[in-house]
């Protein structure tokens, strides 16, 4: 796969069966398949894909914008959150059980099927 991200829209053409891929819901309640990168952080797989992730600080957990909610199976599959990652979480005006931040998160092909939803609040 090239590390350039095209838009998937799989209503028009699905993904291959062996497409790595991620779910999520964008802030207007659409759903997305997007085809994921080994190696790449979340946010950088949702800003690549225009999904609103502006990658203001680059991953250095200096701001929070990157926040997104898990649904329960793929908090599940994805390793916990440090320390920092919860106390810039903290931060936020508004947090879920499933807060993250894509940035803290790595793309592994084994998380294909990962699904998130991106929150009203920025």
């Amino acid at each position: 796969m090239s590390s350039t991200l095209d838009i998937v829209d799989t209503s028009l053409s699905p993904l291959e069966p062996e497409t790595p891929f991620l779910r999520v819901e964008d802030r207007n309640g659409v759903f997305h398949e997007l085809a994921a990168v080994e190696g790449w952080r979340l946010m950088e797989i949702l800003r690549d894909y225009g999904m609103g992730m502006d990658n203001t600080c680059g991953g250095a957990l200096a701001c929070a914008e990157c926040h997104v909610v898990l649904d329960a199976e793929s908090a599940a599959r994805v390793p916990p959150p440090r320390e920092d990652e919860l106390e810039k979480l903290d931060e936020l005006p508004m947090l879920y059980d499933n807060s993250r931040l894509s940035c803290q998160i790595i793309w592994s092909d084994d998380m294909s099927g990962l699904a998130l939803k991106l929150p009203q609040e920025v």
